[in-house]
Formats: structure tokens, sequence, C-alpha cells
């Protein structure tokens, strides 16, 4: 249960939310930085036990689970540990004059004053390194490479879909601020999730994503999406002036039916289907459908933690049949994607009962004088190569808009 404390007033929200995180990521522990889409202020999650951040399976989104922050891979692996961050210090810019403190912090408290009291001016922002080498990065032809193998397997039936992807390496420029470029990518993208979080055995990773996995509001509704298909978003055009083409058309039809073959594994029929209508994503345009579940009218308890493991990871980062496409991105793609296209969000913060789960895309990593950025395509039988290298390039744009 968390608790509300005074906390120092004298400061500005501004200067409170850049001291803290100086002084988690200084001090080794892990900590998030999120805006919710349409919010107007951010919120942190500051973990004081960094053993509590490991954990195996998903999280819970009930109300009576612990309250925290989810950071998990694309698939779990010793080098990529899936995490639930505690929530021992919750600090939202909407109520500036307070911190929430958990239990197991209030009992530290005068410690953690001292400490930040001792930062007369915000320490130097610094990131956990990961101990490995960054993923080598994928040259134009040996992407078109792989996405024509992807072609290839599913016109022999090997797989229905399947997503491919690849990483760049880019130099972060001089003075490079990741909390300025977390305050970038807010002002940028105003309805997508952004985040900054930093773990050890994780590093520190940047994004704006557009996509919901799992979402239980205050409400009791359940919520996730089919974002598929992908254009630009042309200057002087509206979004409903979008023409599709078949294949992506096809692609998303494919994610709206991988979720409801979950709802149907549950024996769930009472859910509401809208869509699709196409979305922008910045300068990106997508093809969304929304699915909802009134829990107050469904015998399932658990039905938005059930959800979340049966999703994750959703065929619009992995493809059809998923362990089909798993294998296939594992035999092809040649590097691991990590946190890429895992997933992402608070937990019970601030209010029991809601979780706010999005798939992390539009992303990069941080590490010492570079950054390493993701992006990814759906692939179908129509899918060319070329248009594949074009996508991933617009895509890349996104959170690379903050590398200058």
């Amino acid at each position: 249960m968390l608790q509300s404390v005074a906390w120092n007033p004298d400061l500005s929200p501004a200067e409170r939310q850049r001291q803290l995180v100086a002084l988690a990521l200084s001090s080794g522990r892990p900590v998030a930085l999120w805006r919710l889409p349409g919010a107007a202020h951010a919120r942190l999650c500051l973990s004081l036990r960094v053993e509590a951040a490991y954990v195996g399976l998903p999280p819970a989104l009930e109300a009576s689970a612990p309250a925290g922050f989810a950071f998990f891979p694309f698939q779990d692996s010793d080098h990529n540990p899936p995490l639930l961050l505690p929530a021992d210090l919750y600090f939202d810019l909407a109520r500036p004059d307070e911190v929430r403190v958990s239990a197991a912090a209030a009992a530290r408290l005068p410690e953690l004053r001292q400490r930040f009291a001792a930062l007369a001016r915000p320490a130097p922002l610094a990131w956990h390194v990961r101990p490995r080498h960054a993923p080598r990065p994928a040259t134009r032809p040996e992407y078109e490479a792989l996405v024509a193998a992807g072609v290839a397997a599913i016109r022999t039936g090997t797989v229905q879909k399947v997503v491919s992807s690849r990483a760049v390496q880019r130099e972060l420029p001089a003075g490079f601020d990741a909390l300025r470029a977390f305050e970038e990518l807010q002002r940028r993208y105003p309805n997508a999730f952004v985040s900054l979080v930093s773990a050890p055995g994780a590093g520190t990773w940047l994004g704006a994503t557009p996509e919901v996995l799992a979402e239980v509001g205050e409400d009791q509704v359940f919520r996730t999406m089919a974002l598929a298909g992908t254009q630009p978003l042309l200057p002087g055009h509206a979004p409903s002036e979008a023409i599709w083409r078949q294949k992506e058309i096809e692609e998303q039809a494919l994610v709206g039916r991988y979720i409801v073959n979950c709802f149907k594994q549950l024996r769930l029929r009472e859910y509401q289907e809208t869509g699709p209508r196409t979305v922008a994503a910045g300068d990106v345009l997508h093809l969304r459908t929304d699915f909802a579940v009134d829990l107050h009218n469904v015998p399932f308890a658990t039905l938005g933690t059930d959800m979340l493991r049966l999703l994750h990871p959703t065929s619009a980062v992995s493809g059809m049949p998923r362990q089909a496409a798993l294998d296939f991105i594992k035999q092809h793609e040649g590097y691991d994607r990590a946190y890429y296209a895992g997933f992402l969000g608070p937990v019970n913060l601030p209010d029991p009962g809601a979780a706010r789960l999005y798939v992390n895309l539009r992303c990069l990593q941080l590490r010492p004088g570079q950054a390493v950025l993701y992006a990814g395509t759906g692939l179908t039988a129509d899918s060319d190569p070329t248009r594949e290298w074009e996508e991933t390039e617009l895509k890349l744009r996104t959170a690379g808009a903050v590398l200058g």
C-alpha cells in the first residue's frame, strides 16, 4: 500500500523530476519514467530493492497484485530478465507536492531525504550498460534477403505471417541528455506512451509506442488492440483519406483474428470489437481495431492476466502460428531483440485494479556514446523487400527524432 508524504516543496516539479531520475540512475537502482497517452504529466517509479525487480511470470493485473512498473523482453532469457520494478517511490508530476512511499521505503525515508537534499544540482544522467555487445546492424541487402526468406516461408506454408526486424546503431550527439530526450518525445508524440526505463541487467531504454497490449482501467474494462499496416501521413492529408493496399489490410486482419482466438481459448464471447480504422502515430498511419470486455459482466476474475499471458508476444510482433514464427525469427533474424517488441507499463499505479501495458515499439537502447534503434515490419505473401526496408526507415524516425 502506498502512502503519501511531503517531499521538498521548495523545488519546481521539473527540478524534482530531474533530481529523482538523477538519484535513481546514479545509485544504480531500477527506475521508470513514463507519460500516458494524452496525459499532461509524467510519472516516476523508483525501486530501492534491486533484487526484488526480477520476476519470472508476466505480472498479474488484478487489484491485489503488487504495484510496480513492468518491463518484459520479447522472449525470456538469462540475458534479458523480465522485470517488475517495485514502486518503493512513486512520483506524479500532476501532484508536485508529494511522493508516495511504500511500506518498505518508509523506514528509509530519513536516509532518502538526506541523499535527495545532497543533490544541490541535478547529477549527470548516466545509464546502466549491458554486458554484451550491441546487435550488429543489418545492411539493406541483408534485410531485404530476410524479407524474401519470410515471404518464401509464407508461400510454402511454414508460417502464415512473420514479423521481421532490424537494429541500427547511431552515435549520440554531443551533450545528449536522456531526460531532455524523454521530454522531446513527449512533445512530439502526445498520443503515444512515452517511457524512459533503466535497470541493472536490462540497460536504459527510451521510446514512444502507439500500441496497447493489455489494459485494465479504473472502470474495470479490459482493452487491447490490433495495430498493423503502415504508411506515411502525407502533409495536408487527414488519416481518413488514407488508401490501404490489400497486403496491409490482410496483415491487420491477421492480428485481429489472433486476438479473437485468444478470447476463444478462454471461452469468452462477450467482447466488443470496433474497427478497423486509420489512426496516426506521429508521422505514420496504422490500421487499428479495438477490443473491450466489461469485467463486471463476465465470470472471468483474472481475464486481464490470462489474456496478457496468451497475447504476448502478439502476432503483430512475431507472426502466426506463434511458435513457427518465433522459430523463423530465431533462425533468420540474426540478432537478439532483447526488450524491443516486449512490453512495458504501470501495474496498479496509482490505483489498484488499473494496469496499462504497451508493446515496446519505436524504441532505442542507450549505450555509452551510442543509441541502438529497432524497427520491424509484418510480412505477408505479397510483401516487397524494397517496401519493407522503406517501412523500417519510416518507423526508425520516431525514436530517432531525438538524436538530431
